[in-house]
């Protein structure tokens, strides 16, 4: 009997493992000039205060011996980087990675106008297959992009192989609301209005259709949180952020 191929989620549907990363793929390149805007919309900017939380709690120094390297996955338009830059004083050297070519390019562009410009690069990768050295970075950021990987368990591992010993991971990622009558109002917007605003916005519903049904299929924080454990991390935490709308996960390669 022959083997069947692996398959994974694409928002609602299971799909070919092999063919998921191809799909959201697609999915950024067709959204990547309005991804910030539509994210303020989404939020009512509140996606601002969570990664500034994320920033503050990674804390770059503003000097020492040696550069301090960052290497932000998924941060295509580079608002982390500039979050961490600036929080640095222009200290920081940040590696701004993302599988889409299209959101590199949006961040790209923006890092010319930075208040510190020169602080970071842009460099098309896989978070699956880093193309950095073992242990390179003092500290690795993503913020709402892993759940848009195919196999999040061999992109933990390649986060624990590419950062220092003393290294911090910091995950940013929606989680599951758990306020009593908050939860069923964000079920009903996420499901009526993110859609119908995305078409409006993007010219595209289908993608954040996708993003929405990304989100529900989402491991819950403890088994995230046990994810990032059994990738080598250590002292494993999370932290709910606006009725646990989103969740911040920290771990350290010790």
């Amino acid at each position: 009997m022959a083997e069947t191929a692996p398959t994974t989620h694409f928002g609602a549907r299971n799909v070919p493992l092999s063919e998921k990363q191809g799909m959201v793929d697609a999915v950024f390149h067709s959204v990547a000039d309005r991804y910030d805007l539509m994210n303020d919309l989404m939020s009512g900017g509140v996606h601002r205060l969570w990664k500034d939380a994320m920033v503050a709690r990674l804390g770059p120094p503003k000097q020492g011996q040696r550069p301090y390297r960052v290497l932000d996955m998924a941060g295509g338009t580079g608002d982390i980087a500039e979050r961490i830059v600036n929080q640095s004083h222009g200290f920081a050297e940040v590696t701004v990675s993302d599988i889409n070519v299209d959101m590199l390019r949006v961040g790209k562009e923006r890092a010319a106008n930075w208040r510190y410009p020169g602080q970071a690069s842009f460099v098309e990768a896989n978070a699956e297959e880093l193309p950095f050295p073992d242990a390179h970075f003092d500290a690795y950021t993503i913020a709402f992009g892993i759940r848009n990987v195919p196999r999040i368990d061999v992109a933990l591992q390649e986060a624990h192989r590419a950062l220092k010993r003393g290294g911090r991971f910091l995950c940013l990622e929606f989680s599951s609301v758990d306020v009593p009558g908050l939860d069923r109002a964000y079920d009903l917007f996420s499901e009526q209005a993110i859609p119908a605003m995305g078409r409006m916005v993007t010219g595209d519903r289908e993608s954040y259709q996708y993003l929405i049904e990304s989100i529900r299929n989402f491991p819950k924080p403890d088994a995230f949180s046990a994810m990032i454990g059994a990738a080598g991390f250590k002292r494993v935490t999370h932290t709910a952020l606006s009725g646990n709308i989103a969740a911040l996960h920290s771990g350290w390669k010790l």
